[in-house]
């Protein structure tokens, strides 16, 4: 008789991805936008626009660190809808025209509530997902920001280029509002346990960060700051080896790739375990940034966004899904935040420090030392969290046997 795998998408699944698109679709569509607007709205210099641009990062960081440690003790699904309030809230700002100190108040506030809210939607789906299907839902479920990073930019470039600013900050309200609305369709189940489980005494790092999901947090860490080059420089880099047009297409192909990987990805890592589908994804990741430091036409300028999808693509949501099962119920917002806490370090601050070497080595042996800082990031991943599932694994197959 043939056991029937538990239902992955479901109502409740569907809702929250399609939320944590639409967040994820603002947050891209602005900050291509963002910075232009400062600069031609309020006359702000470089250094003033790229703060604009990153102080939301700043904000998010600041909104998963503290909403991890209460998010149950004040429920997952009030949470969500306190995020989704504040972030409403926090889009109307874009209309008030109080110059450029306002608009980073803005950006900032904007970014602690998107924390908030994707803190949210994150640790319920991981919620909802069946245990045994953890990897292949929490891979779907990250298709719905991989999907946002290549619709986002697209929308925010056109809109600028065919309408004003004001429809733009409007869509976005628009967009905040539509996530609110299907918010009260989703069921939350409520969590075993006392409330004695949740409750909050004094002060302490594990309040803020779980520390079981540190070790593969750290992983996410270094592969984000790796990566964070490819989103920062790439516009550069391709002005530089004259490839502009082929490089509108990279984060198309990019999102292609993850989209058609993700799935089978998610099902070996619940079948096979972890290290079958991240040492693969180093791999990748590596193969990716070394073609892109040695391109000099389309076709691998191309190649390599594919391989960085493979890779980097794959590696986010199976280091998200790693801390996830790495953590009892009741504090897997605590290690949902974690992770995105240290994603979003090496997204924010990877292209400030870069920056100080871009001068020194170029953009093409920039991604070439990157790429064997990927490669040896693997022997980490093996020292914090490979060689330990391989020795589950082999346990587990012993117990069988």
């Amino acid at each position: 008789m043939k056991v029937s795998k538990p239902k992955l998408w479901t109502k409740d699944f569907i809702i929250v991805s399609s939320i944590n698109f639409l967040l994820t679709l603002v947050f891209y569509l602005l900050i291509v936008i963002i910075g232009v607007y400062a600069v031609d709205e309020y006359h702000a210099t470089a250094s003033q626009a790229g703060l604009v641009t990153g102080i939301f990062i700043v904000g998010t960081l600041i909104g998963r660190l503290f909403i991890g440690r209460s998010i149950d003790s004040i429920g997952r699904k009030r949470t969500l809808f306190i995020g989704l309030i504040l972030y409403i809230l926090s889009t109307t700002l874009y209309f008030i025209h109080f110059g450029i100190v306002f608009l980073l108040i803005t950006r900032l506030l904007h970014g602690i509530t998107l924390g908030i809210a994707s803190t949210a939607t994150g640790t319920i789906v991981a919620q909802i997902i069946p245990e045994t299907r953890r990897g292949e839902g929490v891979g779907y479920y990250s298709m719905s920001a991989t999907l946002a990073t290549a619709i986002g930019p697209f929308v925010g470039l056109y809109m600028s280029q065919h309408t004003s600013t004001q429809i733009i900050f409007s869509l976005c309200l628009v967009l905040g509002i539509i996530s609110l609305i299907t918010a009260f369709f989703v069921y939350v189940p409520l969590l075993e346990g006392s409330a004695k489980t949740y409750e909050i005494k004094g002060f302490k790092l594990s309040q803020f960060i779980e520390p079981k999901a540190v070790p593969i947090a750290l992983i996410t860490l270094v592969v984000a700051f790796c990566y964070s080059s490819v989103l920062s420089f790439i516009n550069f880099y391709a002005i530089e080896i004259d490839l502009v047009s082929a490089a509108s297409f990279f984060f198309l192909v990019y999102s292609i790739a993850v989209l058609v990987s993700r799935p089978f990805t998610g099902k070996l890592m619940d079948v096979k375990g972890a290290n079958y589908a991240m040492y693969p994804a180093f791999i990748f990741f590596t193969a990716g940034m070394l073609l892109l430091g040695l391109a000099h036409n389309s076709v691998t300028l191309l190649a390599a966004g594919i391989l960085i999808g493979l890779g980097f693509g794959n590696m986010q949501s199976c280091t998200q899904a790693i801390a996830i099962k790495l953590t009892p119920p009741h504090r897997m917002g605590l290690a949902t935040s974690t992770f995105f806490i240290f994603l979003d370090a090496g997204l924010g601050f990877g292209p400030y420090l870069l920056g100080f070497f871009t001068p020194i080595t170029g953009y093409s042996t920039l991604y070439m030392i990157l790429g064997i800082v990927v490669l040896v990031s693997s022997g980490l991943y093996y020292l914090l969290h490979g060689k330990k599932e391989r020795a589950t694994i082999n346990n587990a197959v012993e117990t069988l046997g």
